[in-house]
């Protein structure tokens, strides 16, 4: 019989003994075995510091993202052997898809935010500020990548997705990770950790797999370590208050499962658009992945009127939902992912009884298509109703982590938002509403015990991924019960693994450090116009001081007619008492057209187009009999790759333009960017 196999240190090893047994969800026969007993896990956390960490924090943004795009490309060519292995979890088709094709997705995601970053190994953290009064002293907080490896201790629910949506934040950061999925569903994840390691594409110790128990691992881990965790909040807080996690102050974050709420507004009736949308979603819900995901559905809150007409829709819906054997083509919810799964679901419901009555599905039986429930792990879903829930309130505590959810009745938004905070805190709640009003009371009355909420109406169903589907640029987490902690995020998601450290020196010395140029650097001057120059022999805080020109009024009243901006302020001399203005002001984009005028070079060159203005401010007014120069500085460089063979190579020239008057100050301040040609175009 198979024995699942650890990744560690550079090696596929099996641990000691035989391990735990892992058996098909759906038809209960033996899969393997799974053991990471006896294996070392302080050399695997120190070999993938030492190894896959130091090779990807040489790697830029750029190069980390490629890899990231090229290693999803490679796992899309396999789709079909990790639909196969699947099912035996009792996924759908369809559960399948969510955890295979959306944890690919998120490399997909991650990839394309190379695209945001510099090319280069760290990158900035927002502006520098100006610490001194003559400009000579200031300050920039970098993100650099942590010199540690990232941990991450997944449920049973996502084997895939799991690993996938944590790794491809850590990577891009330049940190390593060592994977310790649920042992559970182990067996889909050492599949894919298979394929990883057989493409080369990451640089060897930047992805470990622990296929059986945690073992020590904890015991090794360091200060520049990354934990995160899945799963129940019990376990999340034993894990939390590890010795090791506490004394040396190791960044810890977790995402427990949590009783996400839905809300149907006071507004809503039977035969709105959104009264469909609401059953609907809920049906969904509880029957995806047999309700087994951090995100489900727990608890329904109806306006007390229309409780009776919700119970009979939902009821009528989830009879529709076909139960058994996920390869059959009918089937739409499949088995728990194990009998050890579907015995904790129902003494969780029993607990639920207490204060609940069941109103739909039964706890010992269910119709099933091609497949025996006295082998697989089925189960029948399950609609309580609890009437009194400000009083009943075990349904704000217990979660039954299956395809279970409770109905009760509200008096009005107030209440909603009331019985929504007393779950302490979940991953995501939704409110289906037409109204903006009732949307506006419940989002800012419940967002502080929610990490996201859906507004869920006509206007945004179709394309609307949904109450349960957490998003690569999103952030994934909640306070309280659900963690207090966050994942993926997007760019935000990155500054888990990576350190903010506020660097303080001159504007030349940040300059140079951080490739970007900051004013009041030092500024190089060439003969050769930068016009005239290639993307590769452009250099950061080159400067191009140009010839000078005076404003004068017909510059301005040109300008009004041209653009058939009239605005007082800049035509009519009468209307100026009790404004800003002394007298008519040139227009601000005529000041910048001027610039533009002054610093370009007209002959046909490297600089292919302008590509559009950032952070544009005018400081002061310019009025008739002002003369104005103009620096223009390279601030940044950012490479594009080609989409196409054909294409140019090129790349995006941020300049920093600065137009001063005749006494030297600031009269406006902004940054273009230019699409420049590469020399080299292989």
């Amino acid at each position: 019989m198979k024995k699942l196999e650890n990744y560690l240190s550079g090696r596929w090893i099996t641990g000691d003994g035989e391990g735990q047994a892992l058996t098909d969800a759906v038809t209960g026969e033996l899969i393997g075995y799974a053991s990471s007993r006896g294996l070392d896990f302080g050399s695997a956390l120190a070999y993938g510091r030492e190894n896959g960490g130091a090779a990807l924090r040489k790697m830029s943004f750029q190069e980390r993202g490629l890899m990231l795009r090229a290693l999803a490309m490679h796992l899309r060519q396999h789709l079909e052997q990790f639909y196969t292995l699947s099912y035996k979890t009792g996924a759908t088709r369809g559960d399948s898809w969510i955890d295979i094709e959306g944890g690919i997705g998120n490399l997909f995601a991650y990839a394309s935010l190379r695209r945001k970053l510099p090319d280069t190994t760290y990158c900035i953290d927002g502006e520098g500020h100006q610490l001194g009064k003559e400009g000579s002293f200031m300050g920039q907080h970098l993100l650099i990548p942590k010199e540690g490896i990232a941990v991450h201790i997944n449920a049973f629910n996502f084997p895939i997705w799991g690993m996938l949506e944590k790794i491809a934040v850590n990577l891009l950061a330049g940190v390593p990770a060592i994977v310790k999925p649920a042992t559970l569903t182990s067996y889909l994840t050492e599949a894919v950790v298979k394929e990883i390691a057989a493409s080369g594409i990451l640089p060897d110790g930047a992805l470990q797999l622990i296929c059986g128990s945690a073992g020590d691992l904890l015991d090794h881990v360091t200060a520049q370590d990354v934990v995160t965790f899945t799963g129940s909040a019990s376990t999340g807080q034993l894990l939390r208050t590890h010795s090791r996690i506490l004394s040396q102050n190791v960044p810890f974050t977790m995402e427990a499962d949590s009783l996400n709420c839905i809300v149907l507004g006071e507004d809503v009736t039977p035969g709105m658009p959104e009264w469909d949308i609401f059953i609907k979603e809920i049906r969904k819900e509880m029957t995806v992945k047999a309700g087994q995901k951090c995100t489900a559905i727990r608890r329904i809150f109806v306006p007390s009127e229309k409780i009776e007409d919700v119970q009979l829709a939902l009821g009528k819906a989830l009879s529709q939902i076909v139960i058994g054997n996920p390869l059959h083509e009918k089937v739409r919810m499949g088995a728990l992912a194990g009998m050890a799964q579907r015995e904790e679901v129902r003494s969780q419901v029993q607990r639920l009884l207490a204060g609940s009555q069941i109103i739909y599905g039964s706890m010992d039986s269910v119709e099933l298509v091609d497949a025996d429930a006295s082998r697989g792990a089925f189960m029948s879903p399950l609609l309580l109703l609890n009437e009194n829930p400000f009083d009943n309130t075990a349904v704000h505590e217990v979660e039954a982590f299956g395809p279970v959810a409770t109905l009760m009745p509200y008096d009005s938004t107030e209440d909603a938002i009331g019985l929504a905070r007393m779950g302490k805190g979940s991953l995501v709640s939704s409110i289906v509403t037409a109204s903006p009003s009732i949307a506006r009371e419940y989002v800012t009355g419940a967002g502080a015990w929610h990490g996201r909420i859906l507004i869920l109406n006509e206007a945004c169903a179709r394309e609307s991924t949904g109450h349960g589907s957490p998003l690569p640029l999103l952030v994934h987490g909640g306070p309280g019960r659900a963690g207090g902690g966050e994942e993926m995020g997007g760019l935000r998601g990155l500054k888990h693994y990576m350190q903010r450290v506020a660097v303080q020196g001159s504007p030349s010395m940040l300059t140079a450090i951080t490739e970007t140029y900051h004013a009041g650097a030092r500024q190089l001057e060439d003969v050769v116009h930068p016009f005239r120059k290639y993307f590769e022999d452009l250099i950061v805080g080159e400067t191009l001081i140009t010839a000078k020109r005076t404003i004068t009024e017909a510059d301005i009243s040109n300008f009004a007619n041209l653009s058939w901006d009239h605005f007082y302020a800049h035509t009519d001399h009468t209307s100026l008492e009790g404004t800003l203005f002394e007298k008519p002001v040139a227009h601000g984009y005529f000041i910048m057209s001027a610039a533009a005028g002054l610093f370009v070079d007209a002959a046909k060159g490297p600089v292919l187009l302008n590509y559009g203005i950032d952070d544009l401010r005018f400081l002061k007014p310019v009025y008739a009999g002002t003369t104005i120069g103009v620096r223009l500085t390279v601030k940044e460089k950012i490479n594009q790759e080609k989409r196409e063979p054909a294409d140019i190579g090129k790349g995006i020239v941020k300049w920093y333009v600065d137009v001063y008057d005749q006494t030297g100050e600031q009269v406006a301040v902004g940054t273009i960017l230019t699409m420049v040609k590469k020399r080299d175009q292989s």
